[in-house]
């Protein structure tokens, strides 16, 4: 019988050099992205960002050692900074109210998938007695859940603060300087936005996270270099790979979309 298992597609990819996986997950997102905003408008980024949230929580639980870097550094960067660009496309084609509808859209689903699982993991799981050999696999998987979704209170108090904040802040500055430019120049407030939201995510989730509210407080060289600084440098080249993104979002746009978003420029 044919076994359809993940494992030689895994092996193959941790073959690879990191950062050939690292730019093939970047293409991907910026991929998804489009391929959801052509097939459901609006609704498909939200349905992006809300799904991107959660995997970029759980990819902060993997580190990996990048060629750049002199420390090990947490995952999760790439995911995450392409939320930011999820929330651009909203505030430039839909307006910032639907963006910040999306950002916290992406508060709740996260709040809510931690709850379900909070109970889900509060349910006794089977003995090895009652398990038998026919159910042993689910009291090892028990143990694997506690670790994907029993996360540590420092990192999801974190993580929740530091999105909020700056995905707020990145709505509103990406619409404040569409205002200030006349919307024009896009490229400037898609970087300009996503940079400065990126910095103050950073500098938030990682003084939080691995100072104020670690048993285990990190070095701040390490903090600063690393985590703050050594983690924006690659979000920062996320957030200019990404501009043409942005710009090609609109022949993505649903027809009936781009047809409403034509009219409204054309009556400004």
């Amino acid at each position: 019988m044919f076994y359809l298992s993940p494992d030689a597609f895994i092996h193959f990819c941790q073959s690879q050099p990191i950062a050939v996986i690292w730019a093939v997950q970047l293409v991907f997102c910026f991929g998804c992205m489009l391929l959801f905003l052509r097939l459901f408008g609006a609704v498909g980024i939200y349905a992006y960002i809300t799904v991107m949230i959660v995997a970029a929580n759980l990819e902060v639980l993997k580190a990996v050692k990048l060629p750049f870097f002199d420390d090990p550094v947490a995952l999760g960067t790439v995911v995450f900074s392409s939320i930011y660009l999820g929330t651009d496309i909203l505030a430039e084609y839909y307006g910032p109210k639907i963006a910040r509808k999306a950002v916290w859209l992406g508060f709740a689903s996260y709040t809510l998938m931690i709850a379900i699982m909070m109970l889900a993991l509060g349910l006794k799981p089977l003995t090895m007695a009652q398990a038998g050999s026919e159910w042993a696999w689910a009291v090892e998987n028990h143990d694997h859940l506690m670790a994907l979704f029993n996360p540590a209170p420092a990192l999801l108090v974190a993580g929740m603060i530091s999105y909020l904040f700056s995905q707020l802040y990145d709505v509103w500055i990406f619409h404040f300087l569409k205002c200030l430019t006349r919307n024009r120049w896009l490229w400037l407030r898609n970087n300009a936005s996503t940079m400065m939201s990126a910095l103050l995510d950073n500098i938030i989730f990682s003084i939080l996270a691995w100072r104020i509210l670690s048993e285990d407080p990190m070095p701040w060289p390490v903090l600063i270099f690393t985590y703050i600084l050594g983690t924006y440098a690659l979000r920062v080249i996320v957030a200019l790979l990404d501009t043409p993104i942005i710009y090609l979002a609109r022949y993505f746009l649903p027809e009936e979309d781009r047809i409403l978003l034509e009219e409204e420029e054309a009556s400004a």
